[in-house]
């Protein structure tokens, strides 16, 4: 076990005042060790929080919180911040089951003011706690802290707009951690901010609004106009431009984020302006771990590593191992770019993620990285493939639900023929319930004209993907798979056409009949297997394949041949599923006085699932092989 003479003591922000200002670097140092040591044994977000250490300090050791609000965005920047909010000696359960959560969590602390799992909230959400302790005449202060790409979403823009434009105290701190953004250097720009940042400075410059508001020199638009020029004034002397100068936000910085005593000062000061302001933070992610700061995007989640060489522990075999789904993705991708120039893919801000550096590398000019801009990823492949091109748009399933109103009015409105592949569907393990892909087919299912599908593995990927390149007539069309390996060691066979609407049956049996789609499809498998190796009865197997259209001559032969009870198991909410779809299309039989069978659904039930292993997640929610063992013989017990 290692030594932290500071952090050991640290059990609430409130332990952090009780130290010097001069041993403040000192527990940032420990901060970054301790997170370096757990990481690397359990594996978790690792550059993001390193980035932010002697700001999460310096928050902590200036703000009162919980009373005052921490509003992080993106919330794998938050590790500090638990480690600091009394969680430290809990944080090797860290996104295991019945642990710390990799986000912050309203559940877990009362220091965690809001949920941060997907990207560019923080500042809308902050606004709202400032605005409404204007309101009910509240006097805590509010932070939103954004950036590691946060900044490139158009939400958070709308709240800056909102925020310049009606009363509050919010504080915005944008962690700066992209490269290619130069900070200011010199010790003109550190004059600037003490400026800028001065107590008499400040007091003279409020002096002279209210003079002249007084002498009816200064109306609300004057002061606005003044704002902005002097905002420009201060852009004169600084390397560095920003875009915010254009909103009535009051701009501060850049300013070195990893000065942890020079940021207290900072703070201090700022604290005691009003009205909305804006502190920009130039910082490096995974600061302070030289493999971290040298390869920001492998370390930004590294899975296990030797703390002590930065290298990373391979989980793997010596033997061949499936691929990862992801993986089939970028590569068939890039089998199709090759048949096709008309072939482009795009994708917001995943690229890593869904593998689409695949084709990034093989065709750049064909490849657009849109940013955390799910809505605008969706609407420009729309014009793409109105304009004679064949996108293939990525979005994680979780994130596709921001751009729901840009597939329907954009999209399927005028049936533009996009190819959607939907990654990271179903249960997604450690990242919990703000990650997981759940929603996508009952919301999706609603949508007219719209192709839904999911592959039982590799090679039906493959195939979607080739139908859908083949086929616009059937476009737009969702093709969602699961985040992880697949089940197949030879996957790279030829391409082949699949029938749109149809599925397939695998297994022939007696009573009941087994429903399903996707990977969770090889779930049934062994449990069916294990009834025959057991001699016991087993019930019919259909891969579907196909949510929508679903294949209505699989569900007329279930209804010919006589089958009693019918189990529907998906890895999606049973609300709106599957599952629902089938008792639909059922319903309209019983109409005309035709017998159906019983419908059992197995899925996710109407709540949130929590972080842990997928194995975990799936007995959970009863969807795993021994789960549906246990359905099967009891639908076959009520039979009888």
């Amino acid at each position: 076990m290692m030594n932290y003479p500071l952090l050991d003591n640290i059990n609430t922000p409130g332990d952090i005042k009780h130290l010097k200002e001069e041993e403040l670097p000192l527990l940032c140092e420990e901060i970054r060790l301790f997170l370096i040591d757990t990481l690397s044994r359990n594996p978790g977000h690792l550059g993001a929080g390193l980035g932010v250490v002697e700001l999460t300090v310096a928050l902590h050791y200036v703000y009162d919180t919980p009373e005052d609000k921490l509003i992080w965005d993106v919330g794998h920047q938050a590790y500090p911040h638990k480690v600091l909010t009394g969680r430290k000696d809990r944080f090797e359960t860290l996104r295991k089951w019945n642990g710390l959560s990799g986000f912050p969590s309203r559940a877990e602390s009362s220091y965690d003011a809001f949920i941060a799992g997907h990207a560019s909230n923080s500042i809308s959400a902050a606004l709202g706690f400032s605005v409404a302790n204007r309101l009910c005449g509240r006097k805590e202060k509010v932070v939103a802290i954004i950036g590691d790409g946060s900044m490139t979403g158009g939400l958070a823009f709308e709240g800056i707009n909102n925020a310049s434009n009606s009363p509050n105290d919010l504080l915005i701190i944008l962690n700066d951690n992209n490269m290619s953004i130069d900070p200011s250097t010199g010790g003109l720009n550190k004059a600037l901010v003490d400026l800028i940042t001065n107590k008499t400075y400040n007091k003279l410059r409020y002096t002279a609004y209210k003079g002249l508001s007084s002498m009816n020199l200064m109306d609300k638009q004057k002061k606005k106009k003044v704002v902005r020029f002097h905002n420009s004034i201060k852009s004169l002397f600084s390397e560095h431009r920003n875009l915010f100068n254009g909103f009535d936000v009051r701009y501060f910085g850049p300013v070195d984020g990893h000065d942890v005593i020079y940021l207290v000062k900072v703070l201090r000061d700022i604290k005691e302006f009003s009205g909305p302001k804006l502190l920009h933070l130039i910082t490096t992610k995974g600061k302070g771990y030289k493999p971290a700061e040298e390869s920001q995007v492998v370390w930004h989640a590294p899975g296990k590593f030797n703390s002590k060489n930065g290298e990373r522990l391979s989980s793997s075999s010596d033997h061949p191992q499936p691929p990862r789904y992801q993986d089939v993705f970028g590569e068939t991708l890039v089998e199709l770019a090759e048949m096709d120039e008309r072939v482009v893919g795009v994708t917001p801000a995943m690229a890593t993620g869904c593998s689409m550096t695949l084709l990034q590398k093989r065709f750049p000019e064909r490849t657009f990285d849109v940013g955390i801009a799910e809505g605008h990823a969706v609407t420009f492949s729309a014009g793409l493939s109105l304009s004679g091109l064949i996108p293939f748009c990525n979005i994680y399933s979780t994130f596709s639900q921001r751009a729901y109103d840009n597939i329907i009015h954009d999209v399927a409105m005028q049936k533009a023929p996009v190819i959607f592949c939907f990654d990271r569907a179903g249960l997604v393990g450690e990242d919990g319930c703000t990650h997981h892909g759940l929603y996508d087919i009952a919301s999706l299912r609603t949508i007219p004209g719209l192709v839904l599908c999911s592959p039982r593995n590799e090679m039906q990927l493959r195939n979607m993907m080739y139908t859908a390149y083949k086929h616009p007539e059937f476009c737009p069309i969702v093709i969602r798979y699961p985040r992880g390996s697949g089940h197949t060691i030879e996957w790279k066979t030829p391409l082949e056409e699949m029938e749109i609407g149809k599925g397939e049956k695998l297994k022939e049996g007696k009573g009941i009949a087994v429903l399903t789609y996707g990977p969770i499809v090889c779930n049934a498998i062994e449990a069916i297997d294990e009834m025959q190796k057991n001699g016991e009865p087993t019930p019919a197997l259909y891969d579907m394949k196909f949510v929508k259209p679903l294949d209505d001559t699989i569900l007329r032969e279930i209804l010919s041949e006589g089958y009693k009870a019918v189990i529907t198991i998906e890895d999606g909410s049973r609300k709106g599923g599957i599952g629902s779809a089938i008792l639909e299309w059922f319903s309209e039989y019983s109409e005309q006085n035709q017998s159906i069978p019983k419908v059992y659904m197995l899925g996710i039930d109407d709540e949130f699932i929590p972080h842990g292993s997928v194995p975990e997640q799936y007995a959970y929610s009863q969807i795993d092989t021994q789960s549906i063992l246990k359905k099967i013989k009891a639908v076959y017990a009520s039979l009888l």
